[in-house]
């Protein structure tokens, strides 16, 4: 095996693989992964072929949204192991020449954190409760909320608390869960205590931090009401002005070392120039492409989000990301699979009929086009053994709150965040050892069997060897480095076809019937199995060679 060796501007084009530590590899048994398991399976990332791993939260937390209410960023929860094994799994991984991303939530907090449970103690008005966004209610006794924000899992924004008297009080602001209260970054304790935060990590090695809910910390200081339907600019807590103070000052801390760290940004914005303002020299360094994730498969639709993703990265010098699915959306085989390729989770779209021949075809031929385009790609945990939406769980076993306080409206997230498969023919499939005491924390279907890692290892055409064969060639290929791109003359309509420079080509062909191969190219990597003949089969991408320079 191969150690790679990386450039300083590292998150430019490289590969990045996204582990869902609660559900990539259980060594101890429980039904829960854990860091020993990333540990023991790092040889197989480094194998596949990516460059870095982002791993979503392993703080110390209730786990009232899988580790996204954090109570306290310099423990690790016990459940993954301890601070020790965090920083013996980072070394191993740079070793191997894999760089570490951590997540970071600066919009709020755990309601178990040491901070809120002193406000809570505390009287209104205090120093402590102006870390977060305590308000009297309105109405005769305050018993309305502040304003009229809804919560981003549904229902209100706001909770009641009482008074250290025992009397009912304020209300807290909590956008997410009412576990999860808001920080009021206005105060500037909440900066200091967050660039410390990088700090630790960062001195322990870890190469970037991934900011969730980037656009959202900074809130309109007058908590005024408005109409979701026809927001107000600028947005009471979306994507204010305000917020790129905050990353400017993380940047300082990322630039402050001798191989500066990388911040990457989620940041859910329709509109590119908004987007770019995080991506300016002092903020941010790359930030997530959920245009190109939510994008239907069309030909047409597809370029028009390639060309607005590198017109706007362009006049900020940033790296484009491409990702087709994440631990917040149904898998993309699943999408692809249906007439609604979207990434809702509607009841609707949930019970919709699924292909997943078609969706799977689909899939690898959409990895193989984020592969060859300019920038950086995300991979999420299972999606290089081409796992599909797990849809028939049971609701008793759903764990998000998106199910639960939308009443089922939103069928949540689970679906896409069941445990890994890596050998075996029944469940827990290798997930857990041999014998565990405890079942998966989410059921795994029981026919995966044809699906874990051990049954694609080595067998021809499986999607793993489509992974990693063409992450094999992407790293060995010039071409696929730097920002060289421009599109070619398309054999259809329902193409896309581009060269990177050199001699290398990429045709994607998104319709349903075979399209001719351009004359004098030879195929190098195709997402299925192609004959020996002058076509290119429908809802494929293939890799070319040609003579003529790019």
């Amino acid at each position: 095996m191969a150690i790679r060796v990386q450039t300083a501007e590292w998150w430019r084009d490289a590969v990045i693989y996204q582990v869902y530590v609660r559900s990539f590899a259980d060594a101890d048994g429980d039904g829960i992964g854990d860091l020993a398991g990333v540990r023991a399976k790092l040889p197989y990332l480094a194998e596949l072929g990516v460059d870095a791993l982002w791993f979503n939260p392993w703080y110390l937390s209730p786990m009232a949204d899988a580790g996204y209410d954090v109570a306290d960023y310099r423990r690790i929860d016990p459940v993954f192991g301890d601070l020790e094994q965090a920083e013996a799994l980072i070394a191993e991984a740079h070793r191997l020449g894999l760089r570490v991303v951590v997540d970071v939530v600066p919009n709020h907090l755990s309601d178990q954190h040491a901070w809120f449970q002193e406000a809570l103690a505390a009287e209104p008005g205090s120093e402590v409760r102006d870390l977060f966004w305590f308000r009297p209610g309105r109405g005769e006794n305050g018993e309305l909320p502040p304003n009229n924000w809804d919560s981003v899992f549904g229902g209100r924004a706001w909770t009641r608390v009482p008074d250290p008297d025992g009397s009912p009080g304020e209300w807290y602001l909590h956008l997410f869960a009412s576990e999860q209260p808001d920080l009021n970054w206005n105060n500037p304790k909440v900066a200091e205590e967050h660039e410390s935060i990088l700090r630790f990590w960062f001195d322990r090695g870890v190469d970037g931090v991934r900011i969730d809910s980037a656009t959202m910390p900074a809130k309109d200081p007058d908590l005024a009401d408005f109409d979701p339907e026809h927001p107000p600019v600028p947005h009471p807590y979306v994507d204010r002005d305000e917020v790129h103070g905050i990353y400017r000052g993380w940047r300082a801390v990322a630039d402050s070392y001798a191989e500066p760290r990388a911040l990457i940004g989620e940041v859910w914005l329709d509109r590119p120039d908004r987007l770019a303002a995080y991506l300016r020299p002092d903020e941010m360094h790359t930030a997530f492409n959920f245009d190109y994730l939510n994008c239907p498969w069309d030909a047409e639709r597809l370029r028009e989000v390639i060309d607005s993703t590198l017109q706007g990265h362009a006049p900020v010098g940033a790296a484009a990301t491409w990702v087709l699915s994440n631990h917040d959306v149904t898998r993309h085989v699943t999408r692809y699979g249906r007439a609604d390729t979207s990434m809702g989770r509607s009841p609707a779209q949930h019970g919709a009929p699924v292909d997943l021949a078609l969706g799977t075809r689909r899939a690898r031929a959409a990895f193989l086009l984020s592969l060859a385009l300019p920038g950086s790609t995300y991979i999420y945990q299972g999606e290089e053994l081409g796992l599909p939406e797990v849809q028939d769980l049971p609701d008793e076993s759903r764990q998000d709150p998106y199910f639960f306080r939308t009443q089922g409206a939103d069928i949540g997230r689970d679906g896409c965040r069941v445990p890994l498969p890596w050998s075996g023919q029944a469940p827990p499939f290798g997930f857990s050892p041999q014998g565990a005491p405890a079942p998966p924390w989410l059921p795994q279907p029981a026919d995966w069997a044809g699906r874990t890692v051990s049954a694609q290892s080595g067998t021809a055409g499986s999607t793993l060897e489509l992974y990693r064969e063409a992450l094999r060639l992407r790293r060995h290929r010039p071409e696929l480095h730097g920002d060289r791109f421009r599109w070619l003359a398309e054999p259809d309509r329902r193409t896309l076809y581009f060269a990177r420079g050199g001699s290398f080509r990429c045709l994607v062909n998104l319709s349903d019937t075979p399209v001719p191969l351009p004359e004098g190219a030879e195929p190098l990597l195709a997402s299925v199995p192609m004959a020996a003949t002058a076509v290119v089969p429908a809802n494929t991408t293939v890799w070319l060679s040609c003579a003529e320079p790019g």
